[in-house]
């Protein structure tokens, strides 16, 4: 059976074809955030196969296969690769509304140039055909990068992260760019059993240590090319009250409440969003996640292995005080809004529109569809709330949020998304047919304003 990737996939009207053919398609791409290994960068890792390529490390692709009912073993138990693409390719069939499907099919065929759909019945001859072409060569991380046309790589790192595989990359001279991007949650989260021997960690025992070692960490990191933080929060924090009395209280043995965890967290948010500020990095918070539901499977397997799903957090207000402390303060740092949960796009997009600021375009940006939300219906519900609500043109555009070293087809997925949706609005006369604007809009999106945005 033929794939369904064909050169028009997605496109369903001249506009958009055009757009994509002859604009998007060929752009660079600035990955400014994603969860790639920086050590595997660093070292070039050569994966053994395709099992290993495209299943190790996807929770995305592990959540589908378990759900088709699938042993663990299969999936991330001591399985071969062969096994495991297997148990893969026998579930992808069902998949049918899955973004996997897809972003499969898309890998498949820009990787391997395979145009077959991938099935049980063809498991074993595309594994074998596939893992053949990764043995002629330039398939290693940087290989893979290099082949699908990234400029910028940010990984994102723990504040004690030594750099040291970042500082390797850019010693070897390696035309991409792969920087740091400072994740302080650990630092944070005091509401959680991690806060304690974190600290340990970092040598901090009390709340100034801390404070002036996360000004060290930045600057750090600053050195070592870093230009974003990202903060991935349980729920948005705002309270008023002594930090320092709380930090007192739990590493006396205490614990911290709800009110005293949001004193504590908005304190050191605000001390890390005024050195963001100074250093002219940009902030990203994503919110609406609710982690490791399964507490057998998370004591089995871990963090960010499947067992997550989407929160219902109220984030208007306790982000309005945020942002307005912010920005009363004059430390308000570009900023960019994420939520898993799609009933906040309106709610962002709205707020973000009360701090925007003629220091910069698009300052405060509506994060692309995250997560559960990268696919085609949470792409295009992203881009009509900003459109509704704010400036499109200014968007920053697509990421990859991956751990995977061939997820970049997902970039062309959203470019293709784009231009349809982009093709509709101006063959249904909502919008001019103005070629120069246009060609101008998409650059814009899929990649000038990220490299104007980070100062890449």
């Amino acid at each position: 059976m033929k794939s369904i990737i064909t050169d028009d996939f997605l496109l369903k009207n001249p506009t958009a074809r055009h757009l994509f053919h002859d604009v998007a398609k060929s752009l660079p791409i600035i990955d400014y955030h994603c969860h790639l290994s920086p050590e595997l960068i660093a070292k070039n890792h050569v994966f053994s196969d395709v099992g290993e390529l495209m299943l190790a490390g996807d929770h995305y692709k592990w959540r589908a296969i378990r759900s088709f009912g699938v042993a663990e073993e299969q999936i991330t138990g001591g399985a071969d690769w062969r096994e495991k693409f297997r148990a893969f390719a026998t579930a992808l069939p069902y998949c049918i509304g899955n973004p996997l499907y897809h972003w499969t099919h898309l890998e498949l065929k820009r990787y391997f140039d395979v145009d077959e759909a991938l099935s049980a019945d063809n498991a074993d001859e595309i594994f074998d055909r596939c893992s053949a072409k990764m043995a002629e060569g330039d398939f290693s991380a940087r290989g893979l990068i290099e082949r699908s046309g990234v400029e910028v790589v940010c990984t994102t790192d723990d504040p004690l992260d030594d750099l040291r595989w970042h500082q390797k990359i850019k010693a070897d001279g390696w035309r991409v760019r792969v920087l740091p991007t400072f994740r302080p949650d650990k630092a944070l989260n005091i509401h959680k059993d991690t806060f304690l021997p974190y600290l340990k960690q970092a040598g901090v025992t009390t709340y100034g240590e801390l404070l002036a070692w996360l000004t060290a960490r930045v600057a750090y990191f600053h050195e070592n090319g870093c230009r974003l933080a990202d903060h991935g929060l349980d729920f948005i924090p705002f309270g008023t009250g002594s930090a320092e009395a709380v930090f007192d209280k739990v590493m006396g043995g205490g614990t911290a409440t709800l009110e005293e965890t949001n004193v504590f967290m908005t304190a050191v948010m605000l001390h890390l969003a005024g050195l963001y500020t100074a250093h002219g990095w940009c902030m990203q918070i994503h919110v609406g996640a609710l982690r490791n539901n399964n507490t057998r499977m998370f004591r089995a397997l871990g963090p960010d292995t499947g067992y997550d799903s989407i929160a219902e957090t109220s984030v208007a207000e306790p982000l309005s005080r945020l942002l307005d402390t912010l920005e009363t303060n004059g430390a308000l740092p570009k900023t960019i809004l994420y939520s898993l949960n799609p009933k906040d796009n309106y709610t962002l997009a709205t707020l973000m529109g009360c701090f925007q600021s003629d220091t910069c375009r698009g300052k405060l940006q509506l994060g692309s569809g995250w997560w559960f939300n990268d696919q085609r219906d949470g792409m295009e519900a992203q881009l009509k709330a900003l459109g509704n609500l704010g400036v499109l043109g200014t968007f920053v555009g697509m990421l990859t949020d991956s751990r995977s070293f061939i997820s970049y087809p997902r970039h062309e997925y959203f470019r293709r998304i784009l231009c349809n949706l982009i093709g509709e609005w101006v063959e249904g006369g909502e919008y001019p047919a103005d070629e120069p604007m246009l060609r101008s809009i998409i650059e814009a999106i899929c990649y000038k304003n990220a490299k104007a945005y980070f100062c890449f």
